[in-house]
């Protein structure tokens, strides 16, 4: 069974883009690849061709997972979203208890996460601990250092 995914429509366009990039421009070399390492004489005994036939199937994998996560894509309308409880998609601004550090995170998809820009799974610890949670209300978070109470500051979308 596979599972429904959630979707900002910038992750949702990344998606679909790499999909077309290793169904066309990435099969065409992992093609090349194999033909050069044909060319090179006795099958049996060629490394080269073997190691080429593996990416292949490693790179059609590939394009399966991410046409299957595609099918099972659904983009969420952001003008719909409840911005009284933290959802995936929400921006949320917490504060840390302990030290007072603010931090704003947007909760996203597990494939758009890149804490670099401030997006992090809905499924990390910090998400879940966030999700269903309202403005004024604490969290408390098992990370793999402890417990840590946030403070939700804000919501936003």
């Amino acid at each position: 069974m596979t599972e429904v995914t959630y979707y900002t429509q910038e992750g949702l366009d990344k998606l679909r883009e790499e999909v077309h990039y290793l169904t066309t421009t990435g099969r065409q070399l992992i093609s090349k690849a194999i033909a050069e390492a044909r060319d090179k004489g006795d099958l049996s005994e060629n490394a080269e061709y073997d190691a080429a036939k593996e990416a292949q199937g490693l790179h059609e994998a590939k394009i399966s997972k991410l046409k299957n996560t595609l099918a099972n894509a659904r983009l969420i309308d952001e003008s719909k979203m409840d911005l009284s409880k933290v959802l995936a998609l929400s921006i949320v601004k917490i504060k840390n208890v302990k030290n007072g550090a603010t931090m704003t995170y947007q909760l996203v998809a597990e494939t758009e996460a890149d804490l670099k820009t401030g997006k992090i799974s809905v499924k990390s610890p910090i998400a879940q601990g966030l999700l269903g949670k309202s403005v004024g209300e604490f969290a408390e978070i098992e990370v793999p250092a402890g417990k840590m109470q946030f403070e939700v500051l804000e919501i936003s979308r």
